[in-house]
């Protein structure tokens, strides 16, 4: 509840940014335009993006003969949860990780590598599993393509304001604080920026919980994220195909590893936090 509440604050804040860019850049009207174009350019996103990331990754739709028991926990965790079964598909790399995509529930799909298969037990796959399919149950697509296109309006706008200035006659400068809008047009992207990585990191979260609640076994996806994170620094030199920065917050963990300053602009959440709540809800479950 509390992740669902802070999803709706950081929507609220993006959306209170681009009305105060809008309304620098032109009011009402430059509002318009500049939704018009972020719409457009993340309609094409929403539609399209599951099938040009398997694309990218070259995955193969997963053997149903071969990877019987993967069909099996995955059709159980899906009833769980009351969605359709999402269509599976495997990408053949060393690197262990997993990511769900779809525009919704009825155009779902999760991946796993071949990394992930060699790396975890049975039980924490399952835990991996339940937190790929409640991306899908949450709408976690939707949300992200909500918030790439407040977040993109937001930096056309900047844009188009900082070249407006050059051609701002000296008589209407004199009209307003041209630096202020400068300031503003450079630190309003970087805003709707850090924005959006709280909201991936919020949508983490949340994953974690629900999809711990579903196979009610927090401790396996706890052991599968220090798995798959303490993984990250022997395989990822080797894996350039896997360095996609764009794709990255669809990973159940972040395909490279960030270190320092880094980390605090990633799209996923600290593993020692991740861990820590899922611990202090498996001793909840314990107790019962």
């Amino acid at each position: 509840m509390m992740q669902q509440f802070k999803t709706a604050m950081l929507l609220a804040s993006l959306s209170a940014l681009m009305l105060a860019a809008g309304s620098l850049f032109g009011g009402y009207q430059g509002l318009q335009i500049a939704l018009i174009m972020a719409l457009a350019m993340n309609l094409i996103t929403y539609f399209f993006s599951a099938s040009l990331v398997l694309r990218m990754y070259r995955a193969r739709p997963l053997d149903r003969t071969q990877y019987a028991h993967i069909y099996s926990m995955v059709q159980q965790l899906a009833r769980t949860m009351q969605l359709p079964m999402p269509t599976l598909w495997i990408i053949k790399t060393p690197m262990a990780n997993a990511f769900a995509t779809g525009r919704n529930p009825s155009h779902a799909a999760v991946a796993i590598t071949t990394g992930i298969l060699e790396l975890l037990t049975e039980r924490e796959l399952r835990g991996v599993l339940a937190h790929e399919l409640s991306h899908i149950k949450n709408r976690d697509i939707l949300v992200s393509t909500i918030a790439a296109t407040m977040a993109s309006a937001i930096g056309y706008i900047a844009y188009t304001l900082r070249y407006a200035v050059l051609f701002t006659t000296s008589k209407d400068r004199g009209r307003g604080n041209i630096i202020g809008i400068i300031i503003m047009s450079l630190i309003m992207p970087i805003a709707a920026a850090l924005i959006q990585l709280a909201l991936s990191r919020s949508r983490e979260y949340l994953a974690d919980s629900t999809g711990a609640t579903c196979c009610q076994d927090p401790q396996a996806l706890a052991d599968a994220l220090r798995k798959l994170h303490g993984h990250i620094p022997s395989a990822h030199l080797d894996q350039e195909d896997m360095r996609h920065a764009s794709t990255a917050s669809l990973f159940i963990v972040h395909p490279f590893c960030g270190r320092g300053l880094s980390e605090l602009f990633s799209t996923h959440p600290p593993l020692a936090d991740r861990v820590a709540r899922l611990e202090r809800m498996q001793a909840t479950f314990d107790k019962k």
